[in-house]
């Protein structure tokens, strides 16, 4: 469905604006939707519960069974119960991404019967929505390889926001990967995406436009949704912006206006913290991440940091005292689809502020309390999280993490 005019422009009346707004949260929930249901499948996937299965002499690729799904997702606290889990996958049926493999039932039910994921077998309906979303989403994954420094902290009009693109500079990228054939054509794939809201200027005030105007992806399409979140109504946006930090988010500042926006840490943890990206089905740095409670915050997203898990504030001084009640610990911790499965939070030093129970981070040792020391060798006690987080992120999947812990912690 082609649209008449392009995001962000001015004159349109109030019926026009709640209109768009409506269309606006449609399509964010639907990406949503989309995201919470590749990473199940490639989880799915990894853990063999999707393979080719043979019923009356006859085989189905790639699909699973509904019933053994149903116990596997309470298994991995996914859902809490039989009736959730059925309301979950349903969800994933209605949107036209799982269906039963002969297509002779569209509800779907606790019995073994076999279904499948439409994208392992071809089916999957590619509407202009989902071809957009498509392509958001691989460009996006290009941008955030390792060897890709578009992405970078930059200013306008006197604020500083993280991952950032200059316009310019990306229809010049697009160009170059083969995205486009031409600086027109790649300034109309970045107005389909603006209208698609996948991508949208630092603080909201201009459309894309061939100039020094910065720009973010308003999604992480890295962190790891929870299932729990496909029944949560709630505007996903709302959900992206605790702490997320490839989305936008209004400043903490009273003197700032209210359309100024900035881009934080990711965030896993329903109670609303930072992360670094994750996801095996999982992520947190960036990425369901970890609470066990399947609804998140109701209340309006905090603009400051949560409380601490630590007992008492650290610094790096005392824990380089000599005979400190602190030992040393070395993690390799590799990431998965999603990322490593960690927050980490605070400054001078860093901490360790949550740990998804079902990520690397958790596999190889790591716990909450725990003060980050060094990453792939590079001594981090002085600086901040946020540098932190962003040497994670923009480094090899493998990490080497050296932390100290609190010997009665």
């Amino acid at each position: 469905m082609e649209e008449g005019g392009s995001a962000g422009s001015g004159g349109s009346d109030s019926s026009t604006s709640g209109s768009g707004g409506a269309q606006q949260r449609e399509l964010e929930r639907m990406a949503e939707v989309l995201v919470t249901g590749e990473q199940l499948r490639l989880r799915l996937h990894e853990e063999k519960v999707i393979k080719d299965r043979r019923h009356h002499l006859k085989t189905y690729p790639n699909c699973f069974v509904a019933k053994e799904l149903i116990d596997w997702l309470i298994e991995h606290k996914e859902a809490s119960d039989r009736e959730t889990a059925i309301k979950l996958m349903q969800k994933l049926a209605d949107r036209g991404i799982i269906h039963h493999v002969c297509d002779e039932h569209k509800e779907f039910k606790d019995v073994k019967l076999f279904y499948r994921f439409r994208k392992d077998d071809g089916t999957f309906p590619l509407d202009n929505e989902v071809k957009a979303f498509m392509r958001g989403q691989r460009l996006y994954e290009k941008l955030m390889s390792p060897e890709n420094t578009l992405l970078q902290p930059r200013e306008e009009e006197g604020v500083k926001y993280e991952r950032t693109f200059m316009a310019s500079e990306f229809l010049d990228w697009l160009v170059q990967e083969g995205e486009a054939t031409t600086r027109k054509e790649a300034e109309q794939l970045c107005h389909r995406l603006m209208d698609h809201g996948i991508i949208q200027h630092v603080s909201n005030k201009h459309p894309f436009v061939d100039s020094n105007l910065l720009y973010q992806f308003r999604m992480n399409f890295r962190r790891r949704r929870r299932l729990m979140e496909l029944l949560n109504e709630k505007s996903p946006t709302s959900q992206e912006t605790h702490d997320s930090p490839f989305c936008l988010r209004k400043q903490s500042h009273d003197n700032r206006k209210s359309t100024s926006f900035m881009s934080v840490s990711p965030s896993k943890e329903i109670k609303i913290v930072s992360a670094v990206r994750r996801s095996s089905m999982s992520s947190c740095g960036s990425s369901g991440y970890f609470s066990s409670s399947p609804t998140l915050s109701s209340s309006p997203p905090v603009l400051c940091n949560p409380k601490s898990v630590l007992k008492r504030p650290v610094t790096s001084e005392e824990l380089l005292t000599p005979g400190a009640p602190y030992a040393r610990k070395t993690f390799t911790i590799v990431g998965d689809a999603v990322g490593w499965g960690f927050v980490v939070r605070g400054s001078k030093p860093c901490h360790i502020q949550a740990v998804d129970p079902s990520g690397p981070a958790a596999a190889a040792g790591m716990k909450v309390c725990q003060f980050v020391v060094s990453v792939n060798g590079l001594n981090v006690l002085h600086v901040d999280y946020r540098t932190v987080s962003n040497l994670i992120l923009t480094g090899p999947r493998t990490i080497v993490m050296e932390v100290m812990e609190e010997l009665d912690c």
